[in-house]
């Protein structure tokens, strides 16, 4: 008894009992949550997203170059709005792979030539692929989006519009529209300008568009809605940029890029019917969608006499297709647009300045393009004349190089893709392949950061076919690489019997101005004179 009288039970404790009457009283959970509100259960949440967000990034970073934390959620989207070729260089400087992520993308960029073709090279892995809105923009249905024997078969039915013979076809309609725009450069020079140096760029991204739409559409389209498309291309451009944000909202770039999309969409797809007419009335193909739906209407007329049981007395075309509607044939046209636009308004640009300002060079495409014609400036021009352009074409190509219109192809993988021994990237994730560091290789191009046309003739460079990526390579290469260099040669080849031109160089005319493509920061400051 003396041992316990010196024991205090805890429930006659007073403290004791008032806490155990407080836990009675208000509960467990009550306990627990006391002071808690909607913001710190908002923080507290914010928090959380915001760790994982960096632990996913960390996580798919793994071993390749990339910043150590990320910007929550938005990643390098700020600095994205105003890119800069520099901080793209030196990215792709930084390491063979390297990444970044942007709100909930994480992109993989494959800056050196052999990472960049595993890429192209890889499509059990990877396809093509854009930023999110150029599935709204060019619609998730376009042939673009296809892969594996879907995409295979498509082709197949488009090659027959780039070969030989139907690229003459369509020359007669590019002389046309360089002789008309021509002429409007020196309208703008002389009588708007009074001989002074103006930014062209714009210029020549409507007259690329305007051969453009010429080449695939012919005259279906009118003047007024080509000058249309031009202008408002630039709004899909900027709709299209690489990091843009995910989610079309209204007065966005994506939002005004949406409306511009479906402009031409709806422009293209009156001409696909107007084809469809003319064509099937026995009329002279003058364009690409002449040339495709010739084949849709042959390929239909053959099946019908199979079905019918009918002797065939026509041979089989050589690539079945089926009878496109004129809104899926407007949609692939677009496409043709949409690969070419900004990378011809980029090479036609460059062009231009480089000529002027190696006058000596532009000697030598002048009087080439003049003996090739036997003197006369105005005889009209065949494939036989451009394939005898052998300066013209290095001209051409060594511009290609030197300023590359195309830096990036984006693909997506399809599954995780063990790109090399150390590093698989992520399911889901975009993967970039790169051009610049390829075409700038100075084992495949010696002195590679200067301008020279003959190691295209007296040089090797016809041998760095792994380098030569301007069009990429693997299953999904450009289509059209022959028309486009057949149509830049065209174009400086006769702007350089008919016309003079002085650049006007400013500290801003080497610096290179990222906009889908690269183009000189001043935009090309020209002076256009008639040449006697």
């Amino acid at each position: 008894m003396v041992a316990n009288a010196s024991f205090v039970s805890p429930t006659a404790d007073a403290k004791f009992a008032q806490k155990i009457s407080q836990f009675d009283t208000n509960g467990i959970v009550s306990t627990l949550l006391n002071g808690v509100n909607g913001w710190t259960i908002t923080l507290t949440v914010f928090l959380m997203l915001v760790a994982y967000d960096q632990f996913k990034y960390i996580w798919n970073k793994g071993s390749i170059v990339g910043p150590t934390f990320k910007t929550p959620f938005i990643g390098p989207f700020l600095q994205s709005m105003n890119p800069k070729f520099g901080e793209y260089h030196a990215k792709w400087l930084s390491g063979p792979l390297s990444c970044v992520s942007v709100f909930h993308k994480f992109v993989v960029i494959a800056s050196t030539r052999d990472m960049a073709r595993k890429v192209f090279n890889s499509p059990a892995f990877v396809k093509p692929c854009v930023v999110d809105a150029a599935y709204k923009l060019l619609r998730p249905t376009n042939w673009v989006f296809l892969d594996g024997k879907a995409h295979v078969d498509y082709r197949k039915g488009l090659n027959g519009l780039f070969t030989r013979q139907a690229l003459e076809t369509y020359l007669p309609g590019q002389e046309e529209v360089y002789i008309q725009y021509f002429k409007k450069f020196l309208r703008i020079s002389q009588e708007e300008h009074k001989g002074q140096p103006t930014p062209f760029m714009p210029d020549f991204r409507e007259l690329m568009c305007a051969v453009s739409c010429r080449t695939f559409v012919g005259h279906y389209i009118s003047d007024h809605a080509i000058k249309k498309i031009a202008d408002d291309y630039y709004l899909i451009t900027a709709a299209l940029e690489l990091v843009n944000f995910p989610i079309i909202l209204p007065w966005t770039k994506s939002w005004y890029g949406k409306k511009a999309a479906d402009m031409v969409l709806e422009e293209f797809a009156k001409c696909a019917a107007k084809s469809k007419v003319r064509m099937a009335a026995g009329g002279k193909t003058e364009c690409i969608l002449d040339g495709w739906v010739s084949q849709m209407l042959k390929s239909e007329r053959y099946r019908q006499k199979v079905a019918e049981g009918k002797e065939i007395d026509t041979e089989k075309p050589s690539m079945l297709i089926r009878l496109f509607s004129d809104f899926e044939i407007s949609m692939t046209l677009f496409t043709f647009l949409f690969a070419s636009q900004d990378a011809t308004s980029s090479a036609s640009t460059w062009l231009f300045q480089i000529m002027a300002d190696r006058p000596d060079l532009l000697d030598k495409v002048r009087e080439e393009n003049l003996r090739v014609r036997g003197g006369d400036r105005n005889m009209p021009v065949t494939m036989d004349l451009m394939e005898s352009l052998t300066y013209t074409r290095a001209v051409v190509k060594e511009t290609l190089r030197y300023r590359p219109p195309v830096i990036m192809v984006p693909y997506v993988a399809k599954k995780a893709f063990p790109i090399t021994e150390d590093y698989t990237v992520p399911k889901g994730s975009m993967i970039v392949p790169t051009t610049y560091l390829a075409l700038h290789d100075a084992e495949a191009y010696p002195d590679p950061d200067t301008y020279n046309p003959d190691r295209w003739i007296t040089g090797d460079a016809e041998k760095q076919v792994k380098n030569w990526l301007v069009f990429g390579t693997g299953p999904h290469y450009c289509l059209g690489q022959t028309y486009a260099v057949m149509n830049l040669m065209l174009m400086v080849g006769k702007a350089s019997m008919f016309l003079d031109w002085k650049h006007k160089v400013t500290d801003k005319s080497e610096e290179i101005k990222v906009f889908a493509t690269l183009f000189p920061m001043d935009d090309c400051l020209l002076t256009f004179t008639e040449r006697p």
